[in-house]
């Protein structure tokens, strides 16, 4: 899941009435029944029942994890890992006899992690908890050792370019220290109300001090790096705490010619009260690396022909890609393992659908949803007779909420396709019809934009945001197998109902809420996709 534009939208169970039965949610309920508190038995399409088979008796899930996660690892645009990914998802398909290509949608600079060493060796010693950030710039594989020290408590722009010439030599700390390494519900468990409230308000206050400390150097956050290397730091230090229990977000480098590294938030804490103190800190730091120059980026596309409509499609969608910070097991390792074995599945019992299905294993989502977006544009035949999207992007929790992403007949078709779906799977999804189109947290925007119906099918959380989305901790350990399972038969039971309508279903768009001018708002805009890495 790219780096968020999070939106909230308004979650509730619908109700629709068709057919003399009413889909409450995600499942039929005879009325005669509803009135006696029983809810009529479900009697399942022979397809879903094959398709409920195969996923829980077969399951190729916990396999595909291994393999994507433990043995290729983080995918980071640009990185060998991602071609790996690329080469093994073509392979894969290919193994199960489904048609698969990878698609160049442009270039990026090409970077390989190698090692990282980061040792304290004043005052004493001990081994450091951290990382380089993507496309940190390397130590060549040298140890450079040299003393850490942090930004200064200045008054204005004129005294930061003062102290600058200070940085020589030395790694800098640009992160506030945390004031506590305990997440706020650690805090409200065990803490009395008056250490939880003095800890928050000494948590805003230098919250604001250390913004104050920012702004008053003139720059941008993302601009202090390339300042400080410039003036002759060695490394730039870092800490992004994800707010729970060893848990930091690894995003990417802005320094260009020394290393930048994220340290936990322990570690950084630790480094920081010695350095204000006055003990001169120093640490050691080993990296190698690698610049590769540009490289190709792709995108993964695999398909399963139509018998009856060939050229009409439904897109299976989830990205590829990660941040390396662990090995992007739940950002989108869950997503694309998920939509993988829902090919798998539906190849098996439903190998001539009427209408084509089509995987889109995305590239450069983080990065701005540049993998989808170029499909988008270089596809037009195919968005122009695509059905519908569906999207998985945010854990590894079972599908917890469907938006209609603002087309008027959602309600209609979704609600036709998810009343086929095994009750034990829809009964706690909560559907919002029409709902509102997103504008860019996660691929089905892209095919949104250019009027597609395309749904994110969102996971309950399990921690997601603050323990896995682009941290360290993002590793095969975190997924919920049984959740998987449940997500891959929703997905595969609507593929196989959104291929046999008889017709594609209408697109109307919903009038939008009005804006701030009083106005309706606007259909988000398809958006260029970001072809290379210059400038990123």
């Amino acid at each position: 899941m790219i780096t968020k534009f999070i939106f909230r939208v308004r979650r509730v169970s619908t109700v629709f009435l068709f057919t003399g039965l009413t889909l409450t949610g995600a499942g039929f309920i005879n009325p005669a029944s509803a009135q006696r508190g029983q809810m009529a038995p479900q009697k399942l399409d022979p397809i879903v029942e094959k398709i409920v088979q195969e996923a829980k008796g077969n399951s190729q899930l916990e396999q595909l994890a291994f393999e994507l996660l433990d043995v290729v690892g983080p995918r980071l645009v640009g990185t060998p890992g991602m071609t790996k990914a690329n080469e093994w998802a073509l392979k894969t398909f290919q193994n199960w006899g489904i048609e698969a290509r990878n698609q160049q949608f442009g270039e990026w600079h090409g970077w390989e992690r190698g090692i990282s060493h980061i040792d304290m060796t004043h005052p004493r010693a001990k081994s450091l908890a951290g990382t380089q950030l993507a496309w940190s710039p390397t130590t060549k594989g040298k140890a450079v050792e040299a003393e850490v020290i942090a930004l200064p408590d200045i008054k204005d722009s004129i005294s930061f370019r003062q102290w600058l010439p200070q940085v020589k030599g030395k790694y800098v700390m640009i992160s506030m220290p945390q004031p506590t390494g305990r997440p706020d519900a650690n805090w409200k468990e065990f803490g009395t109300p008056e250490s939880i409230e003095k800890m928050q308000k000494n948590r805003d206050s230098l919250n604001r001090a250390w913004n104050a400390r920012i702004r008053a150097t003139g720059l941008q956050t993302n601009s202090i790096p390339s300042v400080l290397e410039e003036a002759g730091a060695v490394g730039i230090l870092t800490s992004y705490w994800s707010m729970e229990f060893g848990a930091n977000k690894i995003f990417g480098a802005r320094s260009h010619k020394v290393p930048s590294l994220d340290i936990s938030l322990e570690d950084y804490g630790m480094l920081y009260r010695l350095a204000e103190k006055g003990y001169a800190p120093k640490i050691k730091v080993e990296t190698s690396s690698k610049h590769l120059g540009n490289v190709p980026s792709f995108n993964t596309i695999a398909e399963i022909k139509g018998s009856q409509f060939p050229d009409e499609y439904i897109i299976l969608s989830a990205h590829l890609d990660s941040w390396e910070g662990g090995s992007g097991a739940t950002d989108n390792g869950t997503g694309t393992i998920a939509m993988m074995e829902v090919a798998r599945v539906l190849k098996k019992v439903l190998p001539n659908p009427k209408r084509s299905i089509l995987i889109g294993l995305w590239g450069s989502e983080e990065q701005g949803l540049n993998g989808s977006r170029s499909f988008v544009l270089d596809n037009p035949g195919i968005i122009e007779k695509t059905q519908a999207v569906f999207n998985l992007d945010n854990g590894t929790g079972r599908v917890a909420n469907i938006n209609g992403s603002g087309f008027v007949h959602a309600y209609d078709f979704m609600g036709r396709w998810l009343a086929a779906v095994p009750r034990e799977v829809t009964k706690d999804i909560k559907t919002d019809f029409p709902g509102s189109p997103g504008g860019g947290g996660s691929d089905h925007a892209s095919f949104v934009a250019a009027g597609v119906p395309g749904f994110m099918l969102s996971s309950l959380s399990w921690g997601y945001f603050n323990n896995t989305w682009h941290t360290n901790l993002d590793t095969y350990d975190k997924l919920v197998f049984d959740d998987l399972i449940s997500n891959v038969i929703l997905t595969a039971v609507l593929t196989y109902k959104a291929s046999e309508e008889p017709e594609l279903v209408n697109r109307e768009k919903r009038i939008l809420p009005n804006g701030p001018d009083g106005k309706p708002a606007d259909w988000p805009a398809i958006r260029q996709p970001r072809r290379s890495g210059v400038g990123y």
